[in-house]
């Protein structure tokens, strides 16, 4: 998306983010939640902002992400319903595999509602595949999450 700038997220940001997450989930993750990605050691959370008029900065999306030695894990992805079907959750992904090529990380894993078809094909065309299943991993309404695998290598890096 033109004007989409992905940088850090800050504490500011996080009234506008979990107004994305209440909207996206039936099962938010709290403010706290968040706060806490901000601080935490090995933790990637990064937004995605627009400026709309008079240089008002409008954050549009987020992903959380972390790594432990050579895995990384994905553990949070959304964009404003607004601004949906527009590449941003590409983008941010993309942005993470790039901060990850820093670390040592060499597989990375997340998890999503079975029924999420619009987020496997985007992983998917990351070339994430299925490796498994959570049972009743999610509630409201209670639903397996598909486990979601990419090996992390030099050539698939190249974005």
């Amino acid at each position: 998306m033109e004007g989409l700038i992905i940088r850090e997220l800050l504490e500011h940001d996080l009234p506008e983010v979990v107004g994305i997450e209440n909207i996206s989930f039936t099962t938010p993750w709290s403010e706290i939640l968040f706060f806490n990605e901000i601080y935490k050691q090995r933790s990637i959370a990064k937004v995605g902002i627009i400026e709309e008029a008079r240089s008002v900065q409008r954050v549009v999306g987020y992903i959380c992400a972390n790594y432990v030695a050579d895995e990384g894990h994905i553990l949070n992805l959304a964009v404003h319903p607004d601004f949906r079907r527009k590449g941003i959750a590409k983008t941010l992904v993309e942005n993470i595999l790039e901060e990850l090529k820093e670390t040592d990380c060499r597989f990375l894993y997340l998890e999503v509602r079975a029924s999420n078809n619009t987020a496997r094909e985007l992983y998917e065309g990351f070339g994430f595949s299925v490796v498994g299943t959570r049972k009743k991993y999610y509630n409201k309404p209670e639903e397996d999450a598909v486990i979601m695998s990419l090996r992390l290598d030099s050539e698939m890096l190249r974005i």
